[in-house]
């Protein structure tokens, strides 16, 4: 076991970035914001963009999906983390991550270094897989109660 210092944890921003209507893809976006850090105007381009070029391909290729799911952008202390979230067969979540050091001209690869969530993320999913759970995962689905369900805290 490595001896190196573990971080320390301070609570993260979260936002409401509104509804996404790319594709065939209806997103809740989400913005989650280390200290000092802010969801910039850049960030929603390059997010919107990643959605389209990235994530449409893979929801067509997955298939069965929902046509429902929610997007995190993350400015970091260290860079910035795009997630893509999307459901299908009912109850399964799909996700496509893009990862940038500020520091890196080019993101990471996310195949070799297979990333799941950090643990601020990792708030906003479990909330959107309760979201989903109970407006979706019923006799009756409801899309718009869960679209318009939406986290119920300031900070992550």
């Amino acid at each position: 076991m490595k001896s190196e210092p573990i971080e320390i944890y301070h609570p993260r921003r979260v936002s409401n970035l509104g509804q996404w209507d790319i594709g065939d893809l209806k997103l809740k976006a989400y913005g989650l914001v280390a200290e000092d850090k802010e969801v910039e105007s850049a960030m929603v381009t390059l997010a919107q963009s990643f959605v389209r070029q990235d994530v449409l391909p893979r929801v067509t290729d997955e298939g069965h999906d929902n046509g429902l799911g929610f997007v995190i952008i993350h400015p970091g202390e260290l860079g910035v983390s795009i997630s893509a979230h999307w459901w299908i067969q009912g109850s399964v979540l799909c996700q496509h991550i893009y990862r940038k050091l500020y520091s890196a001209t080019e993101p990471m690869d996310t195949v070799k270094r297979p990333v799941i969530a950090c643990v601020w993320e990792l708030a906003l999913i479990n909330a959107e897989q309760e979201a989903w759970r109970k407006t979706m995962m019923k006799r009756e689905p409801s899309p718009s109660a869960y679209m318009d369900a939406r986290v119920d805290f300031e900070a992550a």
